[in-house]
């Protein structure tokens, strides 16, 4: 079994999970065509003869641990982020980290994670392969901590992706009755650190469809993402999902140029045109074969009049609030 020192020098030892009573951190050990092959890295804690190892947190705060480029991929969810961090993953030139368990981790563990977020996030940062940068993907559910995160790593970028609110809600009606328990979950937990007064009593509330509750977890996910990117200035670009769906290698030669990494036009078109871009991201199945099938799954008169209406509600929602939603776009 390897000791700390070569799990904290080697970018294989994943960091995986914090355990806050104990105050260790554990990793779990993944070559690098694993993580070329991940589509969700939390995943992969749970594979049977995976090696596991754990570090004392105080050990690794007292480390010298080599750090490397670190940039970030923020989200709101369903904007195509997993098909972008999976196209960064490109050995020799970057390594994508999809969903790595141990930002969920920290989330999870409250005010208790805060000591463990720039030992984290220098571990994170660890080459692969010399020369790489890391981008690293977490999940939208750890939105609450982007803050924290990029004050932890004060030479990161960040790419932050969002799409229009149909394209979110459609993607909730897909999942069928999940989905819309989803929406309704993220709206209670953006009400939790991203809330405001939208002049709803608690009955008014639970009175919405699931739709509007989704409606309004986009809106409030717009409006944090505008504070994250008033706040953090030239470090932030916002981009467009559907935008990177339409223009993948103008998309990835942008994220190149702002973030240093080098990802010439070449480079960029080669990726876009290559497997990565064939099959969904998520589930691996051929592309054009889900499309087809999301676009009959959500295409009802129903559910397309209940989309346009929050569309005009979320609207004047956001007119109140200052804000034009979606985000304007700016990496390109």
């Amino acid at each position: 079994m390897a000791n700390s020192d070569q799990i904290l020098s080697d970018s294989r030892w994943l960091p995986h999970a914090l355990d806050p009573a104990t105050g260790a951190i554990t990793f779990i050990k993944l070559e690098r065509e694993r993580l070329s092959a991940s589509r969700f890295l939390a995943d992969v804690g749970g594979e049977e003869g995976r090696d596991v190892a754990s570090v004392p947190l105080a050990e690794m705060a007292q480390a010298q641990i080599a750090q490397g480029p670190l940039h970030f991929i923020f989200h709101t969810a369903f904007c195509r982020s997993t098909l972008l961090a999976r196209a960064l993953e490109q050995p020799g030139i970057s390594a994508g980290l999809s969903e790595p368990g141990i930002i969920a981790s920290l989330v999870n563990a409250g005010p208790q994670a805060k000591p463990a977020i720039a030992p984290v996030m220098a571990l994170l940062s660890r080459s692969w392969s010399e020369g790489e940068a890391v981008f690293v993907k977490p999940t939208n559910h750890a939105n609450a901590i982007a803050p924290a995160l990029m004050e932890a790593v004060p030479g990161a970028k960040a790419v932050v992706m969002t799409n229009p609110l149909p394209a979110f809600l459609a993607a909730v009606v897909r999942k069928g009755m999940l989905g819309r328990r989803w929406a309704r979950q993220l709206y209670l937990e953006m009400m939790g650190y991203a809330g405001m007064d939208l002049g709803m009593d608690g009955r008014e509330q639970f009175s919405m469809t699931d739709l509007q509750a989704g409606a309004l977890a986009w809106f409030l996910n717009q409006r944090f993402m505008h504070g994250m990117a008033s706040r953090f200035g030239d470090r932030v670009r916002t981009l467009d999902g559907d935008r990177f769906g339409e223009e993948p290698a103008e998309t990835l030669a942008a994220i190149g140029a702002f973030t240093g990494v080098p990802i010439t036009q070449q480079k960029a078109e080669a990726i876009a045109s290559g497997p990565v871009f064939a099959s969904d991201a998520k589930t691996g199945e051929d592309y054009a074969t889900k499309a087809a099938r999301d676009a009959k799954a959500t295409s009802s008169a129903v559910v397309e009049d209940e989309i346009a209406k929050l569309e005009e509600w979320i609207a004047m929602i956001a007119g109140q609030a200052g804000l034009t939603v979606p985000i304007k776009q700016t990496l390109f």
